[in-house]
């Protein structure tokens, strides 16, 4: 298994590397989030001995029971990258690094709110509809300037950068324009709002990363081509 999940990894950063020397990156400016969604604990831990630190969760009740199995290793770093639910937002307090998902009003008050619970501000992606599918969470890119408005008040909160997730193609060539958008739409807003650091684009997935990396994504959320198919 270790073997696997070496070459894995090693091909996807490999990757990652390429799609910076093309589009004149620095490969330190992308962090690869390993998707844990179907993972073993077994496969997370042996992801962490081939060097990965940085992990993503979909839900919160998988994530829980993941994060009490490895919780021993200090350099683990958890992000919640699936829409996640107001009921469910407590049990996050003080255990991950980034939430990925922030996709409305109610949510960004009540982590406001649960920051006390914490004793830091969260740090929160804007999640951004940007294909419009009716599939997808997420505000339309004309909603984000005024929730930048409303949220920047909350000192619970620490806004950082955007999300988006693309629609499935066959060839990712097709989706460079989402990811393209939403660097200009963070961009534009960088520049409109300098009071938020909006440093992060989270963008790409195992089927299209390469094409994210070269429009500009800070993370990329991979877990089929490191884990393998449907996981395990």
């Amino acid at each position: 298994m270790s073997d696997s999940l070496t070459e894995n990894i090693a091909r996807v950063n490999e990757r990652i590397v390429e799609a910076c020397r093309r589009s004149g990156r620095s490969p330190s400016e992308v962090k690869l989030v390993a998707v844990t969604k179907m993972a073993s604990i077994d496969k997370i831990i042996g992801a962490l001995g081939c060097g990965l630190h940085t992990f993503g969760e979909n839900r919160v009740q998988d994530f829980l029971t993941k994060y009490q199995e490895i919780v021993e290793d200090e350099d683990v770093k958890w992000h919640m990258i699936g829409h996640l639910q107001r009921n469910k937002a407590k049990y996050l307090a003080g255990k991950v690094e980034m939430i990925h998902s922030l996709d409305r009003l109610r949510l960004a008050r009540l982590l406001d709110r649960l920051s006390e619970d914490q004793g830091y501000p969260w740090q929160v992606l804007v999640q951004v509809n940007v294909s419009g599918e009716e599939t997808k969470y997420g505000l339309s890119p004309d909603e984000l300037p005024e929730f930048l408005d409303v949220v920047q008040d909350l000192q619970g909160i620490r806004v950082c950068g955007l999300m988006t997730i693309a629609p499935y193609v066959d060839d990712p060539e097709r989706v460079r324009p989402v990811f393209k958008e939403l660097r200009l739409l963070r961009d534009k807003m960088a520049q409109t709002r300098p009071h938020f650091e909006l440093h992060h684009l989270s963008m790409g997935m195992t089927n299209d990363y390469e094409i994210a990396v070269e429009e500009g994504a800070t993370l990329v959320r991979v877990g089929s081509a490191i884990f393998g198919g449907y996981y395990q």
